[in-house]
């Protein structure tokens, strides 16, 4: 081989390994849009993580996710959805409430959005129908309505209780009426007087204790409202020793009496599912939305006897988890 050819030819196997990695495809992205803070969320993120490592995507190696939290500033949601269109990103993931969905779906008609949520997705404008979601959004929703077996569960460990408070949130809340008249309804089904007391935000919540204390309401549930920082509701109700009742197991856990709705790691992992199918080239037209098939139950006993209630053998038969 001429000199020539041989420094032509090791110049060429030089620049080859850079010409592939050129070529080499870029990494997909997604976008995860939350309206509250890492923090209380954290535990919801490895859930969808192992969905879409169902899926066959796993973040870092053939994924990457844009993270936006809106802190509980539910006006920068709209910002938030914008920037992620602009990083055109593959699909929007909007967790938490109705408003990064909202805001989401009125950043893009295009790029593929799914949700999570507590609501329903037809009544709210979401999707045209479960089965068929039509345009660009689909996911997985709570739409049952869980007020009746919520507090008949807390009248039975509390059967005390007459009265009982529900913790909600005020009318400028898209669900309020929805939540208000059917606690009101299961209420009046179980011959319990139910006192409704509002709350715009955290700030309120102090002060909510005091009104539940002056009805003399002996017990209380919390309604599924984006209300930042809900771990107050813990601290308050053991600090007022009124026997409550939660809508997810993460506030059992941080010391709350009970808990009763869906596994929300359940409903972030089919998320997850979700978001991978997409990626491999499903249209969300074509997914319909998914509704929660396992509920869980979770009694704190140790919060249990600090308030000093027994819980019945009942009870502790249908307990999926006794936290001790």
């Amino acid at each position: 081989m001429k000199r020539r050819e041989c420094i032509a030819l090791l110049g060429g196997a030089a620049v080859w390994p850079l010409a592939a990695r050129a070529q080499k495809p870029e990494m997909p992205a997604i976008g995860f849009l939350d309206w509250a803070s890492p923090r209380p969320n954290a535990s919801m993120v490895p859930a969808f993580r192992e969905g879409l490592a169902e899926a066959g995507f796993v973040e870092g190696k053939n994924l990457a996710v844009e993270y936006r939290w809106a802190n509980g500033q539910f006006e920068q949601l709209s910002a938030l959805a914008a920037d992620l269109v602009r990083r055109q990103v593959a699909v929007i993931v909007a967790t938490g409430a109705l408003s990064p969905a909202r805001a989401a779906k009125a950043a893009t008609s295009t790029i593929p959005i799914v949700f999570v949520y507590t609501g329903d997705p037809v009544k709210e404008g979401l999707v045209a129908s479960l089965n068929r979601p039509g345009g660009n959004v689909t996911g997985v929703t709570v739409a049952t309505d869980l007020a009746g077996k919520r507090l008949g569960l807390l009248r039975e460990m509390a059967p005390q209780a007459t009265t009982v408070a529900f913790l909600s949130g005020d009318s400028s809340f898209w669900s309020y009426e929805r939540q208000t008249s059917s606690m009101l309804g299961a209420g009046r089904g179980l011959g319990l007087e139910v006192i409704v007391v509002e709350c715009r935000s955290d700030r309120d919540f102090e002060m909510a204790f005091s009104t539940i204390e002056e009805r003399r309401a002996a017990a209380l549930i919390l309604g599924t409202y984006p209300l930042g920082d809900l771990n107050k509701v813990v601290a308050l109700a053991a600090r007022h020793k009124i026997p409550a009742m939660y809508p997810g197991r993460r506030l059992a856990l941080a010391g709350g009496l009970m808990s009763y709705g869906a596994s929300f790691a359940g409903i972030y992992r089919q998320a997850g599912i979700y978001t991978g199918r997409i990626l491999k080239g499903e249209r969300p037209v074509d997914l319909p939305v998914q509704l929660p098939t396992k509920f869980e139950l979770v009694i704190n006993l140790k919060t249990a006897v600090a308030l000093g209630l027994t819980v019945p053998p009942t009870l502790l038969a249908i307990t999926d988890e006794v936290i001790e």
